[in-house]
């Protein structure tokens, strides 16, 4: 077969396959093999192709085109020609085709670790983002609660009753190294707390020992509580008026006393205290960010006692060196408004758990229990035979008893005080002559004047804070003579408040009226010092006739300058009063009876101001020990008057 002829194989699609084989070299050939060699030839100047020939089966084809190297080459060399691009510059151009693909694949491999290293990069920044982020949220403000807020109570005087002292607290924060350093200078009784405490992520307060403060007043950086701020303390330390004004439980609400009966407005009243800290993810302080105090407005809802600061101040050291348990109340006859009010033995309102202990029930408010009565009963009993139409002059012989019905009552001590009239009767306070007044007067005459002098039924002194209303004997029981004896000198089933025989004593000082009594005077803001809503409003009727009242008065002034009630006489300004002496059926381990003793009465004796009832609970006493209390109280009030000058 010649050079340059094909020769057939197989049938048409053979020669196909042929073809399509002939066109894959031809590409591959012209694009590493012509191109190429059309490059080294300009760059040597030559002019074109098949300048080269050789004769014979290795001769050049000479059918080489530009842009037709590849068909060319594949024709010559299936004719048996020799193709010299292929021949001489194949290995070159294959050498240069693989860098060229390396060159490619180290550009993809370049691309690829660029995608990579900022797909990297991102997620990095990402996390540190989340870090920073999370770092930003450990150095958030935590807030610590310093002082509640709570309404604040006032005197008559706008005085604050409440929140008028503070004491030092100490910030701390948690570590190891906090509690080393620290551990030394809190309080044993609040090493359990400060341990706890360290064990947290965040700061916290405790009460400052002294060597906390001390630390804290050195320098700023001293070891020990670098902050120090003070919380308002609720209540005195020495508390005043704590039956009257009550406590709280842990969580801030009132449990009794006005604290109790007010505790919805009180809530969030006054400016609340927190500490605001800048931490961080430790639970340290933020360096450049020290701790502030951010005070909080409240609404300024307080409420208004009819309590003198001043009075019951006075009334609280009288008790306190005469008494182990009784009460003093003092009233402004005129009005009802309750003074003082003082019941004993007291307790800290800021320690509530040690009085739980205390046997004479220390937490009993004694001003408005209900205790048995006795003599002080009686001026009702006279007012009411007064207006009845007995004569206060008839006489009546004292033998120092009297039998009804099997039973004899008898006077104190078994006197037999002769030939009395009522005057004489009152001052010497006479048993016998009552039990025959009351057999003729009848019990439900007694019982109708005790109803309206407010005895049996609770007395609302302020808000939801009400008195015991004592037990008033019922019309049927008192048809048996033996209770309407008892019944007719303030014994038997009949007990009352000292706030009820305060409240009942200034009727004869009031022209025969009663006037309820109140411990509450109104709601105020305190930030303006200013009333926003009266709470003043007393209940007021006729007990007897303004003539049984003024003679009724004079008996009772009688009692104190010519009767048993000599040591009640005050300083300045006479009195009229009242004593009495009540069977409790306790006894002592010596078989010696305990009596409630008392002494209620009215200062001065001409247009009496005051009225004080005076209580000895159960005790070893008489009512010469409550009428001594009362001169006391009553000569007090003559020293603050004057002065107030």
């Amino acid at each position: 077969m010649g050079a340059g002829t094909f020769r057939r194989r197989g049938g048409r699609a053979e020669i196909e396959k042929t073809e399509k084989r002939k066109r894959r070299r031809g590409a591959f050939c012209a694009r590493f093999c012509a191109r190429p060699r059309r490059r080294a030839r300009r760059e040597k100047g030559a002019a074109g192709y098949g300048t080269r020939r050789k004769s014979g089966p290795g001769a050049f084809c000479g059918r080489a085109r530009p842009g037709q190297g590849g068909f060319s080459c594949l024709a010559a060399r299936a004719a048996g020609h020799t193709c010299y691009s292929t021949q001489r510059g194949g290995q070159a151009a294959q050498e240069r085709g693989r860098l060229a693909v390396r060159t490619r694949l180290c550009a993809v491999f370049a691309l690829f670790l660029a995608v990579f290293g900022t797909l990297v990069c991102s997620l990095t920044l990402t996390a540190t983002n989340r870090a920073w982020a999370a770092s930003a949220r450990a150095q958030s403000v935590v807030s610590l609660r310093l002082g509640e807020g709570r309404g604040n109570l006032f005197d008559c005087n706008f005085t604050r009753l409440t929140g008028t002292q503070t004491e030092p607290w100490a910030l701390y924060s948690p570590g190891k190294a906090s509690y080393r350093e620290l551990f030394s200078e809190v309080d044993s009784s609040q090493r359990a707390d400060f341990y706890s405490g360290i064990q947290r992520v965040q700061p916290f307060l405790l009460p400052a020992s002294e060597k906390a403060v001390a630390n804290a007043r050195q320098a700023a950086d001293a070891s020990g509580a670098r902050y120090l701020f003070y919380k308002p303390l609720r209540y005195y330390s020495c508390p005043i008026a704590p039956h009257l004004v009550g406590y709280l439980d842990a969580d801030g609400a009132g449990v009794s006393g006005v604290e109790a009966a007010f505790d919805e407005l009180l809530r969030g009243g006054s400016t609340a205290l927190d500490v605001a800290c800048t931490i961080t993810a430790q639970g340290t302080f933020a360096l450049g960010a020290p701790p502030q105090l951010v005070e909080t407005q409240g609404t300024g809802a307080g409420v208004m006692l009819a309590l003198d600061a001043r009075i019951q101040r006075l009334a609280e050291g009288i008790a306190a060196e005469e008494m182990d348990k009784g009460s003093i109340v003092v009233m402004e006859t005129a009005t009802g408004r309750v003074r003082a009010s003082v019941s004993m033995p007291t307790f800290n309102p800021l320690n509530v758990a040690a009085s739980f202990e205390n046997e004479n029930a220390a937490l009993v408010n004694r001003s408005t229990a209900a205790f048995a009565v006795g003599s002080v009963f009686k001026p009702l009993v006279a007012a009411a035979a007064l207006d009845a139409g007995f004569s206060k002059d008839e006489v009546y012989t004292c033998t120092g008893s009297i039998t009804l019905g099997g039973h004899t009552y008898r006077c104190a001590k078994s006197i037999a005080h002769g030939e009395v009239d009522m005057q004489k009767a009152l001052a010497e306070s006479c048993n016998c002559y009552f039990v025959a007044l009351g057999q003729r007067l009848g019990g439900e005459a007694i019982r109708l004047a005790a109803q309206r002098a407010g005895f049996g039924a609770a007395s609302v002194v302020g808000g939801t804070l009400t008195t015991a209303s004592g037990d008033l004997p019922s019309a049927q029981l008192l048809q048996d003579r033996g209770e309407l004896a008892n019944f007719s000198f303030g014994q038997g089933a009949f007990t009352a408040t000292p706030v009820q025989i305060a409240a009942f004593t200034g009727v004869f000082a009031n022209g025969g009226t009663y006037i309820s009594p109140t411990f509450t005077e109104a709601i105020v803001d305190e930030y303006s010092e200013s009333v926003t809503q009266s709470l003043y409003a007393p209940v007021q009727r006729g007990v007897c006739s303004s003539e049984a009242a003024a003679q009724v008065l004079d008996m009772m002034r009688a009692v104190v300058t010519d009767g048993i009630g000599r040591a009640a006489q005050p300083v300045a300004g006479g009195a009229a009063g009242k004593t009495g002496t009540a069977q409790t059926g306790r006894y002592t381990g010596d078989g010696e009876e305990l009596v409630n003793a008392w002494f209620t009465g009215l200062w001065p004796s001409e247009a009496p101001r005051y009225t004080i009832t005076v209580l000895l609970d159960e005790g070893a006493h008489s009512s010469t020990d409550a009428a001594r209390i009362f001169s006391r109280m009553a000569s007090a009030l003559y020293s603050l008057e004057e002065k107030k000058g």
